[in-house]
């Protein structure tokens, strides 16, 4: 009997545990860059780290990916760190319903890309008063950060352009249909969808400078903004150096998770990120040294904290 109830508790013990490392990871559109990088991570953590079986979710992006989290589930999330802010203090989208979130890392930052053709005459952001333009997917960070950029810019979201609701997929597709003039998508490099616009035959690829808008943004909403550059050469057919607005890209979860299970999925990130960079090149812009407090608007999980310092990484 004695040993009848051993057993049992270790099936108890091991179930839980199994179940416990049974990880979501909450990516973003098929045509952006959030996916293949969230596809990479399950397979990664699956494959290295002992009893972890992680899979890939698709979602409409950041504000989902909170919200996922919000659930309390094993769920790690990609996530833009303006949406994380909002989330974390219950603000816009996540008004009055804060979630309780934590993060791993600061990734790489992910950089506005507002995306016309030649045929348009579309050049700024001004241009874009009384156009057809898509400014992201419902539950996207691209929809936030868009309608942030138009304010800043003095254009209304509602008013001044004809909006639609459209994955960077979608949004590409619609302007080769010409359905729409432009389109709005905040993403790293390359973000497969946009290659896929500028390499159609008899199409020019536009891309519109946003940095100017950056001091507005930041003034509204706090210094999560920054300018960049998109170089010409990271799409085909761009004329020239694209001077845009950024933001840094960070991965969350609950802060419920277990302190171990997030130093394993830290550990696992820097000790194989050279088969990371297999899935998608912005793994290699995951770096110790941009792992800094004031980077990120969202704390620190304990765990992480605990694979910086032995790293010898001062985040506070």
């Amino acid at each position: 009997m004695k040993l009848l109830k051993v057993i049992i508790l270790s099936l108890s013990f091991l179930w839980a545990s199994a179940q416990a490392q049974n990880i979501s990871i909450a990516t973003g559109g098929t045509g952006g860059v959030y996916y293949p990088m969230g596809g990479g991570l399950a397979a990664m953590l699956s494959n290295k780290v002992p009893g972890m079986s992680a899979t890939a979710e698709v979602t409409g992006g950041s504000v989902d990916n909170l919200k996922l989290v919000g659930t309390g589930k094993p769920y790690v999330a990609f996530s833009m760190a303006d949406a994380a802010k909002d989330a974390s203090v219950g603000d816009d989208k996540f008004k009055d319903k804060p979630v309780d979130l934590r993060a791993l890392l600061i990734l790489y930052p992910n950089l506005m890309h507002v995306a016309t053709v030649e045929s348009t005459g579309i050049k700024t952001m001004k241009d874009l008063k009384g156009k057809r333009v898509s400014t992201g997917a419902p539950g996207s960070a691209t929809e936030v950060m868009a309608f942030r950029l138009l304010e800043a810019a003095g254009l209304d979201k509602d008013k001044d352009v004809k909006r639609e609701r459209l994955s960077v997929a979608e949004s590409v597709n619609a302007v080769k249909d010409r359905k729409i003039d432009a389109f709005f998508w905040v993403g790293g490099l390359p973000t497969a969808a946009v290659t896929d616009l500028a390499n159609s035959p008899g199409m020019k690829i536009v891309m519109v400078d946003t940095a100017a808008e950056v001091p507005a943004m930041n003034k509204k909403y706090g210094n999560l903004y920054f300018p960049t550059v998109i170089t010409k050469q990271t799409y085909s057919g761009m004329a020239k150096d694209n001077n845009v607005a950024a933001v840094a890209n960070l991965l969350v979860v609950n802060a419920s998770m277990p302190d171990a299970e997030a130093y394993k999925i830290v550990k696992a990130i820097f000790d194989n990120q050279l088969e990371l960079v297999r899935s998608h090149a912005e793994f290699r812009n995951i770096k110790l040294e941009s792992q800094k407090a004031n980077a990120t608007p969202v704390a620190y999980h304990p765990g992480a904290l605990k694979y910086l310092k032995e790293k010898g990484v001062k985040v506070n």
